[in-house]
Parts: C-alpha cells; structure tokens; sequence
C-alpha cells in the first residue's frame, strides 16, 4: 500500500493551503514536512527534489509533484472531484483560475508594504464584491443545483470554500448579497470530511500573523 501524501512547505497557509483543503475533503490522510529555514529549502532544490526550484511540493504515487495547479488536477482526478467528462472539467479549471485570481490578491495582501495595504485591501473588497463572488453566485442560480459543476462535489467548490472562508476574514459584510454562496458554504462545511478539517487541531492553517510573516520572509530570503 502507498504510503500518505507528505507535503513539502513552511508552516503555514500560502499555495500550499488549497491542497490541504483538496485532500481533507477528499478525505485522505497527509504528512506534512515544514521548512523551517533556508538551508532546508536549499536541501529540497539541491537534492533535485524540485523540478523548477520551487515549492510546494508534494510526494505522493512515488511521483514528487510540483507546481499547484499539476498537484490539485492530480488529486482531483484520482479522487473523483474532477467533474464527468471534458465539457465539466472546462467549467471547473475556469471557475478555480478565477478562484485564484482574487485567491493569490488576498494572499499578497501582507506582503504588501504597509502604506499599500488599504488601498490594496479596498481593490481586493471591490473585486470580490463586483467580480468574483457574483460570478459564482451566478453560476449557482443559472442551474438551481447544490454545486458549481454537475451538481455533484469538485474541486471548484472545495476551492471556493477556501476563498470564502478568507473573503470572511478579510470583512464578514462581503459575504451579505449572496445568499447562494453562503448555503453552498454551509453544506460543504457539513460534509464529515470537511467537518473535521475546520475542527481546531487540524491542519488547516490560521491567517498569517507576523511571527509567521517573518519566518515566511527568512526562509525564501525575502527582504
């Protein structure tokens, strides 16, 4: 039997969070090996275990996998979450790059120098409020179903699961015009799989704080 997923990336949210979330819901059990400095990042690079220098990666199927969206198609793929044929998985790679769009701002946003980040904060909010999150509310009622894709579970609704849930943190008002949304979160929320991740001690990880930003800064050298 092939052994858990392990996951390669610091202690914390960035690229690596959406494939948590992916393999939680599928309900597969991970390892997860935190880079906690530089030379360990180093090690990963020059053992050749990163094919383009970067993480995340992951070591699953005796493959090691780099590059998130290679690493998500995989794991929905081999876990059903993919859609039934070509013509759903088109929907659902469309609606998760737009997920990622707004997703990889929200991410930024501490990175951001302090003297950008309202500004940065209020495009993030108008973007969400009057392109994103009434696309998807969109979807849902153009079809009337439980979910974005064949109304079934994919990847495109445990993505938007994650982006809701940092929208909400971000400001609980923008989540207020769209009813749809919020009824697609609670019943992701309630499914056992996704239940127990959102439990305190799992691994989903917590927004990051300033300790995390500078260890974050330390190990990929950022100034």
């Amino acid at each position: 039997m092939a052994g858990k997923p392990r996951l390669h990336y610091f202690n914390g949210r960035g690229r690596m969070e959406s494939i948590r979330w992916l393999l939680a819901a599928a309900g597969v059990e991970f390892e997860e090996k935190f880079m906690e400095s530089p030379e360990d990042l180093d090690k990963l690079r020059n053992d050749g275990s990163l094919m383009f220098q970067q993480v995340p990666m992951v070591e699953i199927d005796g493959m090691k996998l780099v590059q998130c969206r290679a690493i998500l198609n995989y794991i929905a793929t081999k876990y059903n979450l993919y859609g039934r044929d070509i013509k759903e998985r088109a929907l659902i790679d469309m609606y998760t790059e737009g997920m990622t769009d707004l997703n990889e701002m929200i991410m930024h946003l501490p990175l951001c120098p302090p003297g950008e980040v309202e500004a940065n904060t209020s495009l993030i909010k108008e973007k969400a409020t009057n392109r994103y999150l009434p696309a998807f509310e969109n979807v849902l009622k153009s079809h009337g179903q439980d979910y974005l894709v064949g109304n079934r579970l994919s990847k495109a609704d445990i993505l938007l699961m994650e982006l809701l849930e940092s929208v909400e943190e971000l400001d609980p008002s923008l989540l207020a015009k769209f009813p749809l949304l919020k009824g697609l979160r609670t019943r992701v929320s309630n499914l056992p799989t996704v239940k127990k991740f959102l439990q305190p001690g799992s691994a989903k990880k917590p927004p990051l704080d300033e300790k995390s930003l500078a260890e974050v800064k330390k190990i990929f050298r950022i100034p």
